[in-house]
């Protein structure tokens, strides 16, 4: 296992993010491998369990900074047109079309629709709202970034589409189950291997959308 010497002036929760990197499996494969971040594993696993990717030829990716999970679609996928949209700057990605933005500016929904120019067979979201450390907050502002993805995913996918969301531990809450329930054909909760054991972060991954008539509303 590598050791960082604590260097002075750096806080030792610093010190041990810095080690967990060093010493992280995924951290060393997604530079092997020329991913930006480990996140990409999580869609890569999530894809093996789900068949995420199979086929699909037009993908949103919502907080796509800093840009694993576009590099994910793009390989397995290459045949896909992209759109990606994050509050922060993110690198360029060949074949990906990047939106800074913040999703919840009322905007984004437009601007995304007019840069896919159809709709989509995959929605994604990694979003994640700051944590302020207080847990029902936090719930709290997470599943309103999943809720909003929802709403958009409804507006933009094609029949039988999927949309992917990162929920807090416990997974997102019975009321938007419910709804997830009523648009889509299966809905169930993942945590991939490359998610962290002590990470609280969950997928909802909603499959097989019924369709809603709003497409290009």
């Amino acid at each position: 296992m590598k050791r960082v010497k604590t260097a002075k002036g750096r806080k030792v929760s610093s010190t041990r993010w810095l080690e967990r990197q060093l010493n992280d499996p995924y951290v060393r494969r997604a530079k092997a491998e020329n991913y930006r971040s480990r996140a990409a594993y999580k869609l890569i696993e999530l894809d093996e369990r789900f068949g995420l990717l199979k086929g699909v030829r037009a993908v949103v990716d919502l907080g796509i900074a800093p840009g694993g999970w576009s590099q994910v679609v793009r390989r397995k996928a290459p045949q896909a047109s992209i759109v990606g949209i994050d509050l922060l700057p993110t690198d360029p990605i060949e074949g990906v079309e990047i939106l800074q933005l913040d999703f919840m500016d009322e905007s984004a929904p437009v601007r995304l629709k007019q840069a896919l120019g159809g709709p989509a067979d995959l929605v994604l979201s990694d979003m994640a709202a700051n944590t302020v450390g207080h847990q029902q907050t936090d719930h709290l502002r997470t599943m309103g970034l999943v809720e909003a993805g929802l709403q958009f995913a409804r507006e933009v996918l094609r029949p039988g589409g999927a949309y992917v969301a990162k929920v807090l531990a416990g997974g997102a809450d019975h009321e938007l189950v419910a709804e997830l329930k009523r648009n889509f054909a299966t809905v169930k909760h993942a945590k991939p291997p490359a998610s962290r054991k002590d990470s609280s972060e969950w997928y909802v991954v909603a499959e097989g959308f019924k369709g809603t008539g709003e497409q290009g509303s």
